[in-house]
């Protein structure tokens, strides 16, 4: 094996011993220190300097864009005016390999007078940084996957991993659903899978339906004025009870079966897949994959209220 290959396996060896020792750290400080996060009524103001300020600011990021209200500082910043940013409700989250870094030490006197919890992760438990935390979160890394045991590269990953758990764990803690990331998404892709039916399908007039007992000729009239290639079919109560669609007319006029006397409850398709106006565009369009249909029928409380087709997806973008 090549000299390029073998550091590069030892490398990632290595980085997965880190994390694997982070399982270690799951403990009683780290759900206190989730807690507190997820009780305050102010934000999380990650810090860090150098590497470990790079992963604090993409912490930062990570909990914002699940929940969290996070902002970053850089340490620099704060020192020059930008301390201001930092009040009693908030809640510091240093980040420092060795817990020794000047200019996180120097913000410490301020968060301390304003009031502000202070939570650090370090790999020094004996650090000034952990010494003056009100939560320590101790990483334990002896060594780094750099050969010359330099270059932060295990630390710096297991501080990374460990603010993914710290979030994701926030995340789960306040109940984060998939239309609230929509919500702090709009642009992009995730955002337009992630967007709900009610954003893109047809309501009200819109809804082509005919009652149960209603000749499929008359049905065939509301198909082609409305355009969606199907009908909702209703009882008399309004519930739903099947869908007509084009592939079912086909069957029907293959069949020789008179349009004119036969009623469309006796040849619709009964137990129709639905789904709810706030189901995300992901989900529709897998159920549209999974049985071959190119429309659902929006349905609340057993009534139809909307139609979503295959069209109105792949016009918004998303295939």
């Amino acid at each position: 094996m090549s000299l390029v290959k073998d550091t590069a396996l030892e490398t990632i060896s290595k980085e997965i011993e880190a994390i694997e020792s982070l399982k270690l750290l799951i403990n009683e400080d780290f759900e206190r220190a989730v807690e507190v996060i997820h009780s305050s009524s102010g934000k999380v103001i990650l810090t860090g300097v150098g590497k470990s300020g790079h992963v604090a600011r993409k912490i930062a990021s990570t909990m914002a864009s699940v929940g969290t209200p996070a902002v970053f500082l850089h340490p620099n910043e704060a020192l020059h005016g930008d301390l201001g940013i930092i009040t009693r409700n908030d809640i510091v989250l240093a980040l420092s390999n060795s817990g020794e870094s000047i200019e996180i030490i120097s913000m410490i006197p301020y968060i301390k007078m304003v009031g502000s919890l202070l939570i650090s992760i370090t790999n020094k438990k004996n650090s000034t940084l952990a010494k003056q935390s009100d939560i320590a979160l101790i990483l334990n890394i002896d060594k780094e996957a750099c050969p010359l045991n330099l270059a932060p590269t295990s630390s710096t990953t297991a501080m990374l991993v460990l603010g993914d758990a710290l979030s994701m764990s926030l995340l789960k803690l306040s109940g984060f659903k998939e239309e609230d990331f929509a919500l702090l998404h709009p642009a992009g892709f995730l955002g337009k899978k992630l967007k709900q039916v009610k954003d893109v399908g047809h309501f009200g007039d819109e809804l082509p339906v005919v009652k149960k007992d209603a000749k499929i000729y008359e049905a065939i009239i509301e198909i082609t004025q409305k355009g969606f290639g199907a009908t909702a079919v209703v009882d008399e109560d309004g519930f739903l009870v099947g869908i007509l669609t084009d592939g079912d007319i086909r069957r029907i006029l293959e069949n020789k079966i008179d349009i004119n006397t036969t009623s469309v409850y006796e040849v619709c398709t009964k137990n129709p897949k639905t789904i709810s106006k706030s189901d995300i565009l992901a989900k529709a369009l897998s159920l549209m994959e999974t049985y071959k249909i190119t429309v659902l029928i929006v349905q609340e409380d057993k009534k139809p209220i909307g139609i979503i087709h295959l069209h109105d997806i792949l016009r918004y973008g998303i295939n």
